[in-house]
Protein backbone atom coordinates (compact mmCIF):
# COMPACT_ATOMS: atom_id res chain seq x y z
CA UNK A 1 0.00 0.00 0.00
CA UNK A 2 1.11 3.01 -0.93
CA UNK A 3 1.80 5.67 1.85
CA UNK A 4 -0.28 9.38 2.31
CA UNK A 5 2.51 11.83 1.02
CA UNK A 6 3.79 13.62 4.03
CA UNK A 7 2.19 17.29 4.04
CA UNK A 8 5.05 18.67 5.47
CA UNK A 9 7.27 17.89 1.71
CA UNK A 10 4.70 19.86 0.04
CA UNK A 11 4.70 22.92 1.99
CA UNK A 12 8.49 22.97 1.43
CA UNK A 13 8.26 22.38 -1.86
CA UNK A 14 5.71 25.70 -1.79
CA UNK A 15 7.85 27.53 0.73
CA UNK A 16 11.18 27.12 -1.44
CA UNK A 17 9.72 27.50 -4.68
CA UNK A 18 11.39 30.83 -6.67
CA UNK A 19 8.76 33.36 -6.75
CA UNK A 20 7.77 34.75 -10.15
CA UNK A 21 9.63 37.62 -12.05
CA UNK A 22 8.05 41.00 -12.57
CA UNK A 23 5.99 41.63 -15.41
CA UNK A 24 8.59 42.38 -18.58
CA UNK A 25 11.84 42.71 -16.74
CA UNK A 26 13.49 41.84 -19.37
CA UNK A 27 11.89 44.41 -21.34
CA UNK A 28 12.57 47.02 -18.67
CA UNK A 29 16.41 45.74 -18.29
CA UNK A 30 16.58 46.30 -22.04
CA UNK A 31 15.31 49.75 -22.06
CA UNK A 32 17.37 51.00 -18.91
CA UNK A 33 20.49 49.81 -20.84
CA UNK A 34 19.37 51.40 -24.23
CA UNK A 35 18.96 54.83 -22.38
CA UNK A 36 22.44 53.85 -20.28
CA UNK A 37 24.33 53.48 -23.78
CA UNK A 38 22.59 56.07 -25.80
CA UNK A 39 21.14 52.84 -28.22
CA UNK A 40 19.14 50.91 -29.76
CA UNK A 41 18.10 47.66 -31.28
CA UNK A 42 20.71 47.40 -34.39
CA UNK A 43 18.38 47.41 -37.82
CA UNK A 44 19.49 44.26 -39.65
CA UNK A 45 19.50 42.84 -43.39
CA UNK A 46 19.23 39.13 -43.54
CA UNK A 47 19.89 37.01 -46.30
CA UNK A 48 18.65 33.21 -46.68
CA UNK A 49 19.02 30.18 -48.94
CA UNK A 50 16.75 27.56 -48.98
CA UNK A 51 18.85 25.65 -46.28
CA UNK A 52 19.06 28.50 -43.67
CA UNK A 53 20.13 31.94 -43.28
CA UNK A 54 23.18 33.03 -44.94
CA UNK A 55 23.95 36.56 -44.13
CA UNK A 56 23.01 39.03 -41.26
CA UNK A 57 24.67 42.64 -41.81
CA UNK A 58 23.74 45.68 -40.24
CA UNK A 59 20.79 46.98 -42.38
CA UNK A 60 17.56 48.53 -42.94
CA UNK A 61 15.37 45.18 -42.23
CA UNK A 62 15.61 44.26 -45.70
CA UNK A 63 15.48 40.69 -46.68
CA UNK A 64 17.28 38.80 -49.34
CA UNK A 65 15.88 35.47 -50.35
CA UNK A 66 15.30 34.04 -54.15
CA UNK A 67 12.58 31.26 -53.35
CA UNK A 68 9.60 30.71 -51.19
CA UNK A 69 11.31 28.30 -48.74
CA UNK A 70 14.24 30.86 -48.32
CA UNK A 71 11.70 33.67 -48.07
CA UNK A 72 10.67 31.52 -44.99
CA UNK A 73 13.80 31.18 -42.97
CA UNK A 74 14.68 34.45 -43.68
CA UNK A 75 11.31 35.84 -42.32
CA UNK A 76 11.87 33.63 -38.97
CA UNK A 77 15.05 34.88 -38.51
CA UNK A 78 13.76 38.65 -38.59
CA UNK A 79 11.25 37.89 -36.46
CA UNK A 80 13.85 35.79 -33.78
CA UNK A 81 16.07 38.45 -34.05
CA UNK A 82 13.75 41.25 -32.78
CA UNK A 83 12.68 38.83 -29.94
CA UNK A 84 16.22 38.13 -28.92
CA UNK A 85 16.95 42.20 -29.00
CA UNK A 86 13.56 42.85 -27.23
CA UNK A 87 14.79 40.06 -23.86
CA UNK A 88 12.28 37.60 -25.56
CA UNK A 89 14.44 35.25 -26.73
CA UNK A 90 17.12 33.03 -25.61
CA UNK A 91 17.58 30.68 -28.33
CA UNK A 92 17.41 30.68 -32.25
CA UNK A 93 15.50 27.71 -34.33
CA UNK A 94 16.07 29.08 -37.75
CA UNK A 95 19.17 27.31 -39.72
CA UNK A 96 22.19 28.17 -40.64
CA UNK A 97 23.62 27.81 -43.94
CA UNK A 98 27.92 28.41 -43.71
CA UNK A 99 28.58 25.08 -46.55
CA UNK A 100 30.40 27.73 -48.82
CA UNK A 101 33.19 28.88 -45.64
CA UNK A 102 35.79 26.75 -45.11
CA UNK A 103 36.38 24.45 -42.65
CA UNK A 104 38.73 25.98 -39.85
CA UNK A 105 35.88 29.04 -40.21
CA UNK A 106 33.15 26.06 -39.91
CA UNK A 107 34.77 24.41 -37.01
CA UNK A 108 35.01 28.31 -35.09
CA UNK A 109 31.42 29.02 -35.13
CA UNK A 110 30.48 25.55 -34.33
CA UNK A 111 32.48 26.32 -31.02
CA UNK A 112 30.97 29.78 -30.76
CA UNK A 113 27.63 27.94 -31.29
CA UNK A 114 28.13 25.75 -28.45
CA UNK A 115 28.46 28.48 -25.77
CA UNK A 116 25.15 28.70 -23.88
CA UNK A 117 23.17 31.93 -23.75
CA UNK A 118 24.54 33.87 -20.90
CA UNK A 119 27.64 32.54 -20.46
CA UNK A 120 31.42 33.56 -22.54
CA UNK A 121 34.27 31.72 -23.41
CA UNK A 122 37.78 33.12 -23.84
CA UNK A 123 39.46 33.16 -27.64
CA UNK A 124 41.60 30.40 -26.52
CA UNK A 125 39.23 27.60 -25.56
CA UNK A 126 37.67 28.05 -28.85
CA UNK A 127 41.08 27.11 -30.50
CA UNK A 128 41.12 24.42 -28.12
CA UNK A 129 37.76 23.42 -28.68
CA UNK A 130 38.50 22.61 -32.10
CA UNK A 131 41.96 21.23 -31.48
CA UNK A 132 44.03 24.06 -32.90
CA UNK A 133 45.31 25.43 -29.47
CA UNK A 134 48.08 27.69 -30.94
CA UNK A 135 45.54 29.02 -33.43
CA UNK A 136 44.19 31.74 -31.24
CA UNK A 137 44.50 34.82 -33.28
CA UNK A 138 43.20 33.13 -36.39
CA UNK A 139 40.21 31.83 -34.06
CA UNK A 140 39.78 35.78 -33.74
CA UNK A 141 40.00 36.26 -37.05
CA UNK A 142 37.27 33.69 -38.16
CA UNK A 143 35.07 35.73 -35.46
CA UNK A 144 35.34 38.57 -36.79
CA UNK A 145 34.09 37.37 -40.05
CA UNK A 146 30.93 35.56 -39.00
CA UNK A 147 28.65 36.02 -41.40
CA UNK A 148 25.64 35.20 -39.73
CA UNK A 149 26.21 37.31 -36.25
CA UNK A 150 23.39 36.88 -33.11
CA UNK A 151 22.45 33.77 -34.09
CA UNK A 152 25.79 32.16 -34.39
CA UNK A 153 26.95 33.89 -30.90
CA UNK A 154 30.37 34.81 -31.45
CA UNK A 155 29.62 38.21 -28.96
CA UNK A 156 30.20 35.72 -26.51
CA UNK A 157 33.92 34.84 -27.04
CA UNK A 158 36.52 37.61 -25.07
CA UNK A 159 39.58 37.28 -24.40
CA UNK A 160 41.49 35.92 -22.01
CA UNK A 161 41.96 38.53 -19.44
CA UNK A 162 38.00 39.33 -19.77
CA UNK A 163 38.37 42.46 -22.18
CA UNK A 164 36.26 42.33 -25.03
CA UNK A 165 38.11 41.74 -27.84
CA UNK A 166 36.48 43.02 -31.44
CA UNK A 167 32.95 42.92 -32.95
CA UNK A 168 31.37 44.11 -36.34
CA UNK A 169 29.07 45.46 -35.41
CA UNK A 170 30.88 47.61 -32.69
CA UNK A 171 31.87 47.15 -29.01
CA UNK A 172 29.31 49.00 -27.28
CA UNK A 173 26.54 46.76 -29.09
CA UNK A 174 28.64 43.86 -27.68
CA UNK A 175 28.46 45.20 -24.20
CA UNK A 176 24.87 45.58 -24.67
CA UNK A 177 24.29 42.05 -25.66
CA UNK A 178 26.03 40.64 -23.05
CA UNK A 179 24.21 42.83 -20.56
CA UNK A 180 21.13 41.34 -21.96
CA UNK A 181 21.72 38.06 -21.90
CA UNK A 182 23.45 38.38 -18.34
CA UNK A 183 19.48 39.90 -17.16
CA UNK A 184 17.42 38.09 -19.15
CA UNK A 185 16.21 34.63 -17.28
CA UNK A 186 17.25 31.14 -19.45
CA UNK A 187 14.68 29.19 -17.91
CA UNK A 188 11.33 30.07 -17.40
CA UNK A 189 8.76 27.47 -15.94
CA UNK A 190 4.54 27.89 -16.34
CA UNK A 191 3.32 27.41 -12.09
CA UNK A 192 -0.49 26.74 -14.44
CA UNK A 193 1.19 23.98 -16.68
CA UNK A 194 4.12 23.30 -14.64
CA UNK A 195 6.51 23.55 -17.85
CA UNK A 196 9.62 24.42 -18.18
CA UNK A 197 11.03 26.47 -21.39
CA UNK A 198 13.71 28.68 -22.56
CA UNK A 199 12.03 32.11 -23.36
CA UNK A 200 11.00 32.45 -26.88
CA UNK A 201 9.11 28.57 -26.70
CA UNK A 202 5.77 29.35 -28.32
CA UNK A 203 4.12 27.46 -25.27
CA UNK A 204 5.66 29.88 -22.97
CA UNK A 205 4.51 32.61 -24.89
CA UNK A 206 1.18 31.75 -23.98
CA UNK A 207 1.59 31.51 -20.06
CA UNK A 208 0.62 34.71 -18.06
CA UNK A 209 2.93 36.34 -16.92
CA UNK A 210 2.00 36.24 -13.19
CA UNK A 211 2.22 32.25 -13.64
CA UNK A 212 6.05 32.23 -14.72
CA UNK A 213 8.89 31.02 -12.59
CA UNK A 214 12.26 31.82 -13.15
CA UNK A 215 14.79 29.14 -12.38
CA UNK A 216 18.21 28.73 -12.54
CA UNK A 217 18.89 25.14 -13.73
CA UNK A 218 16.94 22.29 -15.08
CA UNK A 219 17.10 20.66 -11.95
CA UNK A 220 16.16 23.36 -9.59
CA UNK A 221 12.87 23.08 -11.80
CA UNK A 222 12.51 19.30 -11.59
CA UNK A 223 12.91 19.48 -7.37
CA UNK A 224 9.95 21.22 -7.36
CA UNK A 225 7.61 19.63 -10.08
CA UNK A 226 8.36 21.24 -13.31
CA UNK A 227 9.11 19.11 -16.36
CA UNK A 228 11.23 20.33 -19.57
CA UNK A 229 8.98 21.47 -22.50
CA UNK A 230 9.21 19.14 -25.30
CA UNK A 231 9.77 21.60 -27.45
CA UNK A 232 12.39 24.11 -26.72
CA UNK A 233 14.05 21.43 -24.91
CA UNK A 234 16.08 23.34 -22.36
CA UNK A 235 19.28 22.05 -21.06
Amino acid sequence: MTPAPDPTDARLRAALAPPPPPAGLAARVLRALDAAAGGAPPRVDVAASAAGVVRVTPGTGRIDAAGARARAWAERAAEELAEYFAGERSFFTVPTDVVSLAPFHRRVLDAARAIPFGETRPYAWVARRIGAPAAVRAVGTALGRNPIPFIIPCHRVLRTDGGLGGYAFGLPLKQRLLHLEHHTPALVGCATTRILCRPGCPHLARAEESTRVVFATVRDARSVGYRPCRTCRPT
